[in-house]
């Protein structure tokens, strides 16, 4: 029998540069992203009251970044997620000069979890392969996130709902571009925006007893 398909939100994380690198730097720099990403996360959640797998269903590594794949509960907050590794991202480049930075795309799509050959978590599915697009727009901004008009909608929903969230949004002087549209390199067409804040943070994400209850 088909699965139903997850709908929720992707946040693709994309190290800039990083085959240009040699192995080694690739190494620490991906070790080193992964640890203090880490860190930043059980930081978040410590403040929500909420265990890793609330917030996040898996992780896939993409060889220079990996996806995260959001809990469908937290449809909306993979945008603010994106800033907050950007935000982040900042102080890493202070420790390692060649690191120019990540790049953050942010899609809510759909995806099928399945068990890999090892016995793992895995995830597959369109919503992947079109986050994946957004990435590969030519010269994006450093410190933006690109996000795609259906993450776009639902970061507005989450907001709707999660009032504190526009209050701190406010405070970070959260900003968006004008709608932008673009071919990927198969000729297919996406809309997305560009946001940032000019008052960058980390901003967890609500309790897990406001989720379950605005979920009723």
């Amino acid at each position: 029998m088909p699965q139903k398909a997850i709908n929720t939100d992707i946040v693709l994380i994309d190290i800039i540069d990083f085959s240009r690198l040699s192995m080694n730097e690739q190494l620490e720099i991906i070790s080193y992203l992964s640890l203090t990403y880490k860190k930043m996360i059980t930081k978040m959640l410590k403040s929500s009251t909420m265990l890793m797998e609330n917030m996040l269903q898996g992780i896939i590594p993409t060889g220079d970044g990996f996806y995260c794949i959001l809990h469908p509960l937290l449809k909306g907050f993979g945008p603010i997620l994106g800033l907050s590794f950007i935000h982040f991202s900042d102080f890493i480049a202070e420790k390692y000069p060649y690191f120019k930075g990540i790049r953050v795309a942010v899609h809510t799509g759909n995806i099928h979890g399945f068990e890999d050959i090892l016995g793992h978590q895995n995830f597959v599915g369109d919503g992947l392969n079109e986050c994946a697009r957004y990435i590969e727009i030519k010269n994006l901004i450093i410190s933006t996130v690109i996000i795609s008009d259906i993450a776009y909608a639902a970061l507005q929903k989450f907001i709707d709902t999660h009032h504190d969230f526009y209050t701190l949004l406010e405070k970070c002087e959260f900003r968006h571009s004008s709608l932008h549209t673009f071919e990927d390199k198969h000729n297919i067409s996406h809309n997305g925006y560009l946001i940032w804040m000019r008052k960058g943070g980390i901003i967890p994400p609500p309790k897990l007893a406001d989720l379950l209850q605005n979920k009723k």
